[in-house]
């Protein structure tokens, strides 16, 4: 992310159309869940924005039933991207999950990842383990 959206306070924005697809309902649909109360946007000039806050809280609410049959791919709604260098850190939203990759800038930059992308975590293992001392 450039510096200068991080200025702006972009990194916690998420824009509508994004928002919609990762809940699966229609812009219009959010548009009056904010005429009601139930969500509220930020406006940036003529756009609306949620902040990934409500957006992971209004996944976690639909997602409550804990069904679903692609058992290890995660669709969501990228919040954050951290690069250096050399890596990049991904963060998801995925209902009511939070899930963070590392993959190579170059992967990430390939990808086009950014805030407010729609993407898919998909993951691939038999164990996490996982301990203190």
């Amino acid at each position: 992310m450039s510096e200068l959206s991080a200025e702006q306070g972009f990194e916690d924005l998420i824009q509508i159309g994004a928002a919609a697809t990762a809940l699966g309902v229609s812009i219009d649909t959010l548009r009056r869940w904010e005429r009601s109360g139930r969500v509220s946007f930020e406006r940036r000039g003529n756009r609306r924005y949620m902040s990934s806050a409500e957006l992971s809280k209004l996944l976690h609410e639909r997602g409550a039933t804990g069904h679903s049959s692609a058992r290890n791919h995660f669709s969501g709604v990228i919040v954050a991207v951290k690069r250096d260098d050399v890596m990049a850190q991904i963060d998801i939203v995925c209902g009511p999950f939070r899930v963070v990759s590392l993959m190579s800038r170059e992967a990430a930059d390939d990808l086009g990842l950014r805030p407010g992308v729609n993407a898919t975590a998909v993951v691939k293992a038999t164990n996490v383990i996982i301990e203190t001392r």
